[in-house]
């Protein structure tokens, strides 16, 4: 396999931080360049004129602070940021084609049941959609410390 381009999608999360790895030691040995980016969310619409009164989200300046704090754990590996807005799994899957990506490297949530079927999975999406091959990687669980 001859990869020239690895492209790593992000929600900042601690699982996003396990794949970061797998992403940088392939492109590494591959001698690719990593596009690191992040899917913004639309705005949610709150019908019937109801309020919400949760979390308020990042701004998107915030949210570029974030991404351009994010990069590969080797200094030799090339990279560039990007940002889009939409829906996670179709941005990832057209950013794969944009870039002509040789390979996908994201992380997985690992949600089944019930949390599945209310959110969806993105990685299953980008599986399913994909125009290249794609890495899913699971947080590692963490290990009980010895009694």
């Amino acid at each position: 396999m001859s990869a020239k381009t690895v492209l790593f999608p992000t929600d900042f999360s601690t699982v996003s931080d396990a794949a970061l790895a797998q992403a940088t030691g392939l492109a590494r040995g591959l001698n690719a360049r990593m596009v690191i980016f992040h899917v913004e969310e639309p705005p949610l619409a709150y019908a019937g004129g109801e309020f919400y009164y949760g979390v308020p989200e990042p701004s998107k300046h915030v949210l570029e602070t974030m991404l351009k704090a994010i990069v590969p754990g080797d200094p030799n590996v090339p990279y560039t940021h990007r940002m889009v807005m939409g829906s996670p799994s179709d941005e990832i899957i057209r950013m794969a084609k944009d870039e002509r990506a040789d390979m996908i490297v994201m992380g997985t949530h690992g949600r089944s049941g019930v949390a599945r079927l209310l959110m969806g999975s993105v990685a299953e999406q980008v599986l399913r959609h994909a125009p290249c091959p794609v890495m899913v990687v699971r947080q590692p669980e963490e290990v009980p410390a010895r009694a």
